[in-house]
């Protein structure tokens, strides 16, 4: 669906993105990650034909950027972070207008604008004015400009800025609901979104590409540092079975989120290899639960999405320009 092969872009004496390579596949969620400046919009932007490259070649769904520019468009639906709308018309009207202006034939216009509708969820509010509607609906206005048209390929840019966690969550199953029928091209801040959403992640700083892979792959390249447990009963007696077992080098109390309960934060010996980390993991449930003690959380400390983030994205990134 996208191949992006040595991509360059230069604003004056700025590389916002220098030299990145990457695939999306058909049918994929991917999770397009990295900090301010890192040329994440900057590469969003060329891909949706919104604007042009240094150097390098992208290709969507088999058409390249450059030559084949109008058939490159229209297999793509564009929602940028801030997402242009005509306050003053309602939403069934921008929809229709918008279906005209990406060429969908008018005896199917009004199937179209109805089934962007359902898929976003904005059925409801078909008849309000897009200015007295709250930021949650005005993002899934956009969304719902985005799959007007119907195209093989969704490129979302911040969807989910400035919406408060329940309106996140909506739009997180909307895009989830995509899944098989649109590839999703995804940027966001919200690395727990990429977790729960995205098959895979590509992540960019500085205007290169750092990783991409799966994203339980990519979690994998940190190592765990230690392990967060908590359990129900005894605490010292907890502390005696955790620090009994081998390749556990310290044991250090927490404060419990809850009276019946102990915390602990176990921390490896600093040359136990990862498969035995999992190994040992898997003995301290095994003791506690042979000792009559309950096991409410277990967590690895160091190995989540956002973890491997921090860690290769670590050090200020330029400012990118707009």
């Amino acid at each position: 669906m996208i191949s992006v092969s040595h991509l360059v872009k230069h604003y004056g004496s700025h590389v916002a993105v220098d030299d990145v390579s990457f695939r999306v596949e058909k049918g994929q969620i991917v999770g397009f990650l990295g900090p301010n400046g890192a040329g994440k919009s900057t590469t969003l932007r060329i891909l949706s034909g919104f604007l042009g490259m240094t150097s390098g070649k992208v290709e969507i769904c088999g058409h390249d950027i450059e030559e084949a520019s109008l058939e490159a468009r229209r297999s793509v639906g564009y929602m940028p972070e801030a997402v242009p709308l005509y306050p003053e018309m309602r939403v069934v009207e921008y929809l229709t207008f918008r279906a005209e202006l990406k060429g969908v034939a008018r005896a199917k216009r009004r199937a179209h604008v109805d089934d962007a509708m359902e898929k976003a969820s904005v059925f409801d509010v078909a008849n309000t004015l897009i200015g007295k509607l709250s930021k949650g609906y005005r993002q899934r206005v956009g969304l719902a400009d985005a799959l007007v048209a119907n195209p093989p390929l969704l490129i979302l840019d911040e969807p989910t800025a400035g919406l408060d966690p329940n309106q996140i969550r909506q739009v997180r199953e909307l895009i989830a609901g995509l899944s098989g029928e649109h590839t999703v091209l995804l940027s966001t801040h919200i690395l727990s979104e990429v977790e729960q959403s995205c098959d895979r992640v590509i992540l960019i700083a500085k205007g290169k590409l750092l990783a991409e892979g799966k994203t339980a792959d990519i979690r994998k390249m940190r190592r765990p540092t230690a392990l967060d447990i908590t359990v129900r009963g005894d605490g010292q007696a907890a502390a005696r079975v955790l620090k009994a077992i081998q390749g556990v080098a310290k044991v250090k109390e927490a404060t419990a989120k809850q009276e019946d309960s102990a915390s602990f934060q176990v921390t490896w010996a600093k040359k136990l290899p990862d498969a035995d980390i999992e190994q040992t993991i898997e003995a301290a449930v095994s003791a506690l639960v042979a000792a009559g003690l309950g096991v409410r959380e277990v967590r690895p400390v160091g190995s989540s999405l956002e973890d491997v983030f921090t860690e290769l994205t670590r050090g200020p990134a330029p400012e990118e320009p707009s």
